[in-house]
């Protein structure tokens, strides 16, 4: 990428200037991140950014001490310049990621980079809000080239006693204050109260003896919706009004804020009267949740670290929070981001229930839509990913009937199937997919296979039902289809509820209760119940059409085929059993050869991405495969005789069929004639096999079993390393009385070994396979594969 060189810092500033990265620049094997600090000094790159149109890069010197490169040649428009002061603030923000996100908050680094010793504001300590005073901005170290500019604070009030020293820092003093009330914070730490901003006496001119209220007061006011609890942190006195406005921190139980609301001094009550219970109690009773923490510098315990979260939580998360009084609420992310005048990322929530207080507004501007009252603003941190999935402390044992775990809510709004970006964006995480409960896993992986990413059978959910049917469609559609694709999970409540429905249905007492093969609940729901048409139509010889929702591939081992691709098992099957499809199916399920769920005949088989079914179309125009013209005759005896071709199934025009068969090793063969299409027909002089269409079918997902458990691969976009994996029982939380958790993650090595040659793949040893190809290419028990262009027809 570029030299490991150090970067020389000139005797004179005044010749620096400083920029912020704004996008991910990649050079060769290295890649720089978006909010990364560099800076350039020498005359020759600066007299180049003088003339920017006629420089596409330019070298800069990158200040990040943990890269392990320090120049590198950077587009100049993912460049954004920046002062000293601001580059000082930013780059006390250790997590670069945050660093970005700060930069692009401009109001909130505008406001770090005016704040003034003396300043009256609210920090963030323990994922609590007190009121402080700045008494010191700059740096506290050293030896660092480029100044990192931290806030010296005391806190006030309820804080003291919560800080780190007494305005020391290393044996330095930088402020003078009471033992463990300082702390030096970044500026991301610190929330500046815009257009709020006092010195410390007018501040306490204003409120000393006049209100019983003061700066870092827990207290509550009434809403329509029920009473609000916060902290006081700015009195605000009107003269021309004569009025008192008290600005208060509003947050939830869990301590996630709401933002600071001006509310009028006569509606707010301390927080004692309200609830008849000492401060501190209630203080106690504030959940705090543990978060990982680390240093801003590793030998500074001084400093406030920066928080990361243990689960990757973003839009379309399903969270649970906790609401003032114990109250619990659950619902959906449905954006993140930064509010004007909070420091912390920020999540919009739509709730299920009437518990919030907005419709997905925040100060006049719209974020996301709800309902009006299901829309809530929290810290992204205090979103919890896994608490509305706990099971009660009194649940049921789980059994066959009862399952007292995670629920997911009723979708009506029918959603289209998830793809690229978006299904890894709604799918990809633990607590995603379908959630696995007393044997489901065949049910859970046939249906994320089938539905997450493709409409292939849509037709299911919306075909016209027998009466006695429609509860068991309504179950499929708004229960399992709809959450999967608008939230990426579903309960195991719901999976259960279309099992009993199964039960009755199929007179089977142990559907709800024991493994089956996913085929047998193909086969059920589709023929049985719901009495969808049948996905292939099969012809054999000259004997009645066939029918049926899955095919199984039955055919004697073949020696001289080591690691055999789909399409070539599916060839020798068709021919051996001497079957043609009648019609191009639009959803083709194909059961691999192995006898059972543990003897496999082929120990590795290769995914065809694109499946041709050309050839294997009843009374369709096939091309000779020496010619290339129409073929007219067709003969299985040449089927392993690799002498003329490749391709798996030999068929000849007339001329080509004599002279192949002319051959001493051929004569006994027996060739047939085949009828093709009018429109193709032998006499209209051979049309060219360009003219001959090629049928192709694309797979979507592969069912996998191993050790009587079934997972799946499903392809989400088009690239070959576009793959998902999804396993209903990843994982399992409280072995006793608990319950299961689904996972998707994404397998883009699958890849790497669909690319690789047969006798690479052939030598490979399993468990030498990068990730969980190894599960896709070894334990494959159903391959699914759909023709977009007949779905639009059937």
């Amino acid at each position: 990428m570029a030299s490991t060189k150090s970067p020389t810092y000139p005797a004179s500033k005044d010749s620096i200037m400083y920029f912020i990265l704004t996008e991910k620049c990649s050079r060769n094997t290295a890649s720089v991140e978006a909010g990364t600090l560099c800076f350039i000094s020498d005359g020759k790159n600066l007299d180049r950014l003088k003339d920017p149109a006629s420089h596409s890069t330019i070298e800069v010197n990158l200040i990040e001490s943990t890269l392990s490169i320090t120049r590198s040649k950077i587009p100049v428009n993912a460049l954004q310049r920046l002062t000293e002061h601001k580059a000082g603030l930013l780059y006390a923000v250790s997590d670069v990621a945050e660093r970005w996100n700060c930069f692009r908050d401009r109001n909130f680094l505008e406001d770090a980079a005016n704040a003034n010793v003396g300043q009256y504001v609210v920090v963030s300590v323990q994922e609590e809000m007190y009121p402080a005073i700045i008494r010191y901005i700059g740096n506290i170290h050293e030896s660092s080239p480029l100044k990192k500019f931290f806030f010296g604070v005391e806190l006030q009030d309820h804080g003291e006693g919560e800080g780190r020293n007494d305005g020391s820092h290393n044996l330095r003093r930088f402020f003078r204050c009471k033992k463990n009330c300082g702390l030096f914070v970044p500026f991301n730490r610190i929330n500046f109260l815009t257009d709020r901003r006092y010195t410390e006496d007018e501040a306490r001119s204003k409120v000393d003896g006049v209100t019983p209220i003061n700066c870092g007061d827990r207290v509550g006011f009434y809403l329509e919706d029920g009473v609000k609890y916060g902290t006081v942190v700015h009195l605000e006195h009107r003269s021309s009004a004569s009025e008192t406005l008290v600005h208060v921190l509003l947050k939830e139980k869990d301590g996630s804020e709401i933002g600071i609301w001006p509310i009028p001094m006569d509606s707010i009550i301390q927080e004692e009267l309200l609830s008849k219970e000492p401060k501190k109690t209630l203080d106690m009773a504030i959940a705090e949740k543990p978060l990982r923490q680390s240093s801003v510098e590793s030998n500074n315990d001084e400093l406030e670290a920066d928080r990361s979260d243990s689960y990757f939580l973003d839009v379309n998360s399903m969270v649970q929070l906790d609401l003032q009084n114990g109250n619990p609420a659950s619902g959906i992310i449905r954006w993140t981001g930064f509010l004007d005048g909070l420091p912390h990322k920020m999540a919009g929530v739509e709730l299920d229930e009437d518990k919030g207080f907005t419709d997905g507004t925040w100060k006049g501007k719209r974020y996301f839509e709800c309902p009006l009252k299901r829309g809530i603003f929290v810290k992204q941190k205090a979103c919890q990913p896994d608490m509305r999935f706990h099971a009660s402390s009194d649940a049921l044992p789980l059994t066959a009937d009862v399952f007292r775990g995670p629920t997911s809510p009723l979708v009506l709004e029918n959603q289209p199937p998830l793809t690229n970006g978006t299904a890894v964006l709604v799918l990809k995480g633990t607590m995603k997919g379908i959630q696995g409960h007393c044997n489901s896993c065949y049910m859970d992986a046939a249906l994320f296979s089938l539905f997450s990413c493709t409409s292939v059978l849509d037709s299911m959910l919306f075909m016209p039902a027998n009466p006695a049917d429609v509860p068991i469609q309504n179950i499929l559609r708004d229960e399992i289809v709809n959450p999967l694709r608008r939230n990426g999970f579903v309960s195991a409540n719901n999976v259960m509820k279309l099992r009993h429905h199964l039960t009755k249905e199929s007179q089977c007492p142990s559907f709800a209760t024991s493994e089956k093969d996913p085929e047998e609940f193909l086969n059920l729901i589709m023929h049985h119940i719901l009495g969808i048409e049948p996905l292939l139509k099969l012809q054999s010889g000259m004997q009645k059409e066939q029918e049926c929702y899955c095919y199984q591939i039955f055919m004697e081992k073949q020696e001289d085929m080591v690691v055999p691709d789909v399409q070539q098992l599916v060839a020798h099957s068709f021919l051996s059993s001497d079957l043609k499809l009648a019609e191009i199916p639009s959803c083709f399920i194909i059961q691999m050869p192995r006898f059972g769920k543990n003897y496999k005949m082929f120990s590795k088989i290769i995914p065809s991405l694109e499946l041709d079914i050309t050839d294997l179309l009843f009374e369709s125009p096939r091309e000779c495969i020496v010619c290339g013209e129409l073929a007219t005759m067709e003969c299985p005896e040449c089927f392993k005789d690799a002498m003329f071709s490749n391709a798996l199934i030999k068929q000849y025009c007339e001329k080509c069929c004599t002279q192949a068969h002319t051959h001493y090793k051929r004569k006994g063969h027996k060739p047939r004639i085949f009828k093709n299409p009018t429109a193709f027909d032998e006499s209209t002089n051979h049309p060219h096999a360009s003219r001959i269409p090629r049928e192709k079918m694309e797979l979507f997902a592969v069912l996998c079993i191993e050790t009587s458990h079934y997972v799946s691969f499903v392809k989400y976009g088009p690239e070959k390393e576009d793959w998902m994996f999804f396993d209903s029982m990843a994982d399992r939380y409280d072995e006793n009385g608990g319950y299961n958790i689904p996972e998707v993650t994404l397998c883009p090595e699958v890849a790497k070994y669909l690319e690789s040659p047969v006798a690479d793949l052939a030598e490979k040893r399993p468990r030498d396979m990068e990730g969980v190809a190894k599960r896709l290419f070894c334990d494959a028990y159903m391959y699914m594969y759909q023709s977009k262009k007949m779905a639009l027809y059937k």
